[in-house]
């Protein structure tokens, strides 16, 4: 049995165990591991996440799968004060990835984003990672392509996923 629950600053290590488990494997043939490195150093570092946490406002969420957490998931609700939850991260263990659970992560994004009165979920995902097959199997669509540089020559190539609510 599987649920979501709150992260808090406590979990933080979790969290950034979870990220290095999950990175490498997951982008090693997308992006360098110099970029996956400097990627892991810049977002989640202890004071990055707790920085997201509290001064951004960015809701983490924990999957629990059998008592044991196997991914994370951050909100950002009425992004930019447009009505939309921005799913800022989310990351499941490969071993249980194509099992259902990413759906489900979806399903209760699309849940948080509607109790806070938000219309619509959006998300950024790499133009080489293959999860944009994923999001728009559940519905989401392609609204724009951006390139975000993020320091030391190193920029995210992303498509920019949309799905109404």
């Amino acid at each position: 049995m599987e649920s979501m629950r709150p992260a808090t600053t406590a979990d933080i290590p979790i969290i950034r165990q979870l990220a290095k488990a999950i990175w490498p494997p997951t982008f090693k043939d997308i992006l360098s591991e110099s970029q996956i490195a400097y990627m892991l150093r810049l977002m989640y570092a202890e004071a990055s996440l707790e920085k997201q946490m509290r001064t951004f406002g960015h809701c983490f969420f924990l999957l629990i799968v059998e008592e044991e957490a196997c991914g994370f998931m951050s909100l950002e609700h009425d992004v930019h004060h447009q009505g939309k939850t921005r799913i800022h991260k989310i990351y499941l263990l490969p071993k249980l990835q194509g099992k259902g659970l990413g759906a489900k992560m979806i399903q209760f994004a699309a849940k948080e984003a509607r109790q806070k009165g938000d219309s619509a979920l959006i998300l950024n995902v790499n133009k080489y990672n293959t999860a944009a097959k994923f999001y728009e199997k559940l519905g989401f669509e392609l609204v724009k392509e951006e390139v975000i540089p993020i320091g030391e020559g190193f920029v995210m190539d992303d498509f920019v996923f949309e799905k109404t609510l």
